[in-house]
């Protein structure tokens, strides 16, 4: 198993580095298989994700993207391969370490009746005693830094406002905020804009590519918006019947790969049509 993380390991830094840069994998997946009921929802998945760099997860639906995630996250434990984050195998790590993978989610997941802030400061909970986050008795720095955060999205304004009065756009923006308050290495987001109008998924998906850069965070996103992953991704990793089949700089996804993913349906749906 070492050989091959050291081989995902080059992988992801080769890949996520520019001309004369070297990052360090963020996230190394090698050989990641999960099987239900005798069948792989995913089949030897290998991928990695270098520092400062988003990658984009696309395919069809039932192609195995949300085991995957379930997977990169901790949620569920492979039944082959390993997970890494930070070169720490994932199924290890405990407590506060595992704050090192932030989750931004597709419905949200904020409590609704608190405010901004408090929903950003829940990104703090894995930086302070049990006690202390059981009372919401959080520090000066983490309200400034959880601030910062909701400055950094567009929503300082909001910060008193509870979470249930923000458009749906607002609430995604919070929930970024939250991930970043936890200062992690990796953001999975899973289907992050399935449930907004283009313009906020565009948004969501800017910071998203924002905070990779600014922050040197991996971030790994499932979407099923191709020109979406054309816009804002670095890569392009493609599942299809639990498989990786497509692994690929953003600016080689061209028709060919997109075609060996999908078939003859282009990103609108429509069949035998230019993707």
């Amino acid at each position: 198993m070492s050989e091959a993380f050291a081989v995902a390991a080059s992988v992801a830094k080769t890949r996520a580095a520019g001309p004369g840069e070297a990052r360090s994998p963020r996230l190394s997946a090698i050989g990641v298989t999960k099987t239900f009921d005798g069948r792989p929802a995913i089949d030897d998945v290998t991928f990695g994700v270098g520092e400062g760099e988003f990658v984009a997860v696309l395919g069809s639906s039932g192609a195995g993207k949300t085991t995957l995630f379930r997977c990169l996250t901790g949620l569920l434990a492979p039944d082959r391969g390993q997970v890494r984050v930070d070169g720490d195998d994932i199924a290890v790590l405990q407590g506060r370490a595992r704050r090192r993978v932030a989750l931004v989610f597709q419905q949200f997941n904020l409590v609704s009746r608190l405010s901004a802030l408090d929903n950003v400061l829940a990104g703090r909970l894995g930086h302070v005693s049990s006690w202390r986050g059981c009372l919401r008795r959080f520090d000066r720095a983490d309200r400034l830094l959880a601030l910062e955060c909701l400055d950094r999205v567009g929503l300082l304004r909001q910060a008193t406002q509870r979470a249930d009065t923000l458009s749906g756009g607002q609430q995604q923006r919070v929930a970024i905020a939250r991930a970043m308050a936890q200062q992690p290495s990796l953001i999975v987001a899973d289907e992050p804009v399935a449930s907004l109008d283009p313009a906020a998924g565009a948004g969501v998906l800017e910071l998203l590519q924002g905070v990779a850069r600014a922050d040197g965070v991996g971030v790994v996103c499932s979407l099923h918006q191709v020109q979406l992953a054309r816009a804002y991704a670095d890569r392009v990793v493609g599942l299809s019947h639990g498989r990786c089949i497509v692994d690929l700089p953003v600016e080689r996804f061209d028709q060919p790969a997109f075609r060996l993913l999908y078939g003859a349906t282009d990103s609108s749906g429509n069949r035998g049509a230019d993707a």
